[in-house]
């Protein structure tokens, strides 16, 4: 049995974590609240961007002089995985959950035959992937602790994805990161980034043109080239966003819990510091009445 003073000391030691883990708990609540505004300010945004993107490219994606971002090489051979993750843990199951859709995704990819590479944008999906897929990450991006989220970053992954792809040396992107569902709730996703047209898919909502038909000037393939790089850098920022803002989410609830484990673990030590503090008075109690009796 511990002593009294190792209890003591024990107590203090949780007291001491359960205020670490409540004030994290703080400064992630109110770090979620403009990580959650910035990722609803920019959905609208996005919304529109895709919408534009889906009645630009359905005249377009069969036509031979269609951008290549918008069609794709021809090809699926090379994989250009880009898998978001966050800085930093102590987030409950956040990383871990991104990494295990990439390794699932990365697995089935293998499994057909396809050649993958990597690019981490963040140091807990380097750090857990490099175990298995050292070899295959070809890039590694910090985050800044979560300073670095925003356009000009979203810039410059997506500058950097286009020439990768202008190099010819991916045939499909697909980003992995977190959907932002609610304050508890994140879900990992995979989303094709690059060829855009296997991006838009049925769900983008398309404008009602009611029959009419649009001639554009100029004409629809330099309007796509312009504009496929904006897209392109829109979904990166959008995942960076809602993953900074599910990464606030996690963290705020994962200290949460912590907090209220710690306070539990307070109670138990409590009660048995004074079962240890009541039993050892009552023996020494009874030391003093045993030796009084013998005198």
């Amino acid at each position: 049995m511990a002593s009294l003073k190792e209890l003591r000391n024990r107590i203090s030691s949780v007291k001491s974590t359960q205020k670490i883990t409540k004030a994290m708990q703080m400064v992630a609540a109110a770090k979620l609240r403009r990580a959650q505004d910035a990722a609803e300010a920019a959905g609208p945004y996005a919304e529109r961007m895709a919408s534009v993107m889906a009645n630009l490219s359905t005249s377009m994606k069969d036509s031979p002089g269609a951008p290549p971002l918008l069609v794709g090489t021809g090809k699926s051979d090379t994989y250009l995985l880009l898998v978001m993750t966050a800085d930093r843990g102590l987030c409950g199951g956040f990383n871990t959950n991104i990494v295990r859709k990439s390794r699932e995704r990365i697995t089935a990819l293998q499994a057909e035959g396809k050649t993958v590479k990597i690019i981490t944008v963040g140091k807990k999906g380097a750090d857990q992937l490099k175990r298995l897929y050292n070899d295959l990450i070809v890039k590694r991006y910090d985050l800044g602790g979560g300073k670095n989220v925003g356009r000009d970053a979203a810039s410059e992954f997506g500058l950097m994805v286009r020439e990768m792809f202008n190099a010819g040396e991916f045939d499909v992107c697909e980003l992995i990161a977190s959907e932002f569902v609610s304050v508890i709730s994140q879900k990992p996703r995979v989303q094709t980034l690059i060829p855009a047209a296997d991006a838009i898919d049925d769900s983008v909502a398309r404008p009602d043109l009611q029959g009419a038909v649009y001639e554009y000037e100029p004409d629809e393939e330099e309007i796509l080239n312009v504009l496929l790089p904006r897209y392109v850098d829109t979904v990166i920022l959008s995942a960076l966003l809602e993953n900074s803002a599910g990464e606030m989410g996690a963290r705020m609830a994962a200290m949460d819990n912590a907090t209220r484990n710690a306070g539990d673990l307070i109670d138990k030590l409590n009660l048995v510091y004074n079962r240890t503090r009541q039993a050892k008075i009552t023996t020494e109690l009874t030391e003093i009445i045993s030796g009084a009796e013998a005198l």
